[in-house]
């Protein structure tokens, strides 16, 4: 029971709900004095049965009149389609408003008490009532859905710049990463005392990773050949301390050099997959950054989980997304079985990215 009832209580809105309780102190004297008269406020019998029937009919009406107005909402949901939700919302009620007018004379023409007969005359300046009506409620209706849509989506917005916000905050940790270059300035010191040449090709990439980490903050979207560059740098870094058991192929189709993504976005994806997976010589991670014919980005990696559970508060990965999100209508897309996880990225333009 307790179910039901709330079911029914969550059919309305709050808002909704006080609507229709204000008007009901209007309708149910104004309607019942059309159709049954001053006996309606002289008789008590008569003003309770009148009452009783209006209640259950204005119930009845708004229920499959909200209904109506819902199916209108979900053929035209865009805050943009105000224009055209309002009119067919409006077309539709009227014709509603129509068939309920012919309804309720009839079932006040059953009850003998109301001295209702049932005739056309009586019907149609329910009509024109019911006009006044309809307008009332599509107005008061649609208000509330564009003030509802509106509210949702700055509050969407607000959670995006927050996103945006940490995805900037965990960008600027990048820059610098004490851990990553402590393993750095470890591996370089091992090389010197090894290889002179390699030590100074290390030094190099180091120098252009960080440069690229220094400057990833001021721009929203870098050309792909440039993150594939950086990457490169980046992964020859990662593969001089963990050697074979880190194996990165590239697979780019050179006509999509120019697009554009997220810069570190490539990044993201290779530590993610170096932090969640186990990589051994004998067991190699191993990673693919290829394009799509569709003309997206794809990194690929081999699962291994590691056995220990890495619990973080927001992800690189879910804050890559929410820059997404912030620039594009295109979602990010993540598919995992039980031997690969795989991230795609789609490639933007400068006419699709999206404006504040």
């Amino acid at each position: 029971m307790n179910v039901f009832i709330n079911r029914a209580l969550s059919f309305f809105s709050k808002p909704e709900w006080w609507y229709h309780v204000l008007m009901m102190p209007l309708l149910f004297p104004l309607g019942n004095y059309y159709f049954i008269g001053t006996r309606y406020f002289d008789d008590t019998r008569v003003c309770v049965v009148g009452t009783a029937i209006i209640f259950v009919l204005y119930w009845i009406s708004v229920i499959l009149l909200t209904l109506t107005v819902r199916r209108a909402i979900q053929w035209f949901p865009d805050v943009r389609q105000t224009l055209p939700r309002s009119l067919v919302m409006l077309v539709l009620v009227g014709l509603l408003t129509v068939l309920l007018a012919v309804f309720n004379v009839w079932v006040y023409s059953l009850f003998p008490l109301t001295g209702v007969r049932f005739s056309w005359g009586a019907v149609q300046p329910i009509w024109a009532l019911g006009l006044v009506f309809d307008v009332s409620l599509c107005l008061t209706l649609t208000m509330l859905y564009t003030y509802t849509k509106w509210h949702e989506n700055q509050a969407e917005t607000e959670l995006l710049k927050r996103e945006a916000l940490q995805h900037q905050f965990d960008t600027l940790k990048n820059q610098i990463n004490p851990h990553f270059l402590f393993n750095s300035l470890n591996s370089l010191s091992s090389l010197i005392g090894e290889d002179t040449e390699r030590a100074e090709q290390f030094v190099d990439q180091l120098a252009k990773v960080y440069r690229y980490l220094l400057q990833a903050n001021t721009r929203d979207l870098v050309p792909l050949r440039t993150e594939l560059d950086f990457i490169t740098a980046y992964i020859n870094l990662l593969q001089t301390r963990h050697g074979s058991s880190l194996q990165v192929e590239q697979a780019i189709d050179p006509a999509l050099l120019d697009s554009s993504l997220p810069p570190l976005s490539l990044q993201v994806l290779v530590d993610n997959a170096i932090k969640h997976n186990v990589m051994l010589a004998d067991k190699p991670l191993c990673i693919s950054i290829r394009t799509t014919p569709g003309g997206q980005l794809q990194v690929v990696n081999n699962v291994q989980r590691k056995t220990r559970r890495f619990e973080t508060h927001r992800s690189g990965l879910t804050n890559l997304m929410a820059k997404y999100r912030l620039l594009s209508n295109t979602p990010v897309s993540i598919e995992q079985t039980e031997v690969n996880f795989g991230v795609t990225l789609p490639l933007l333009t400068v006419s699709g990215v999206l404006t504040p």
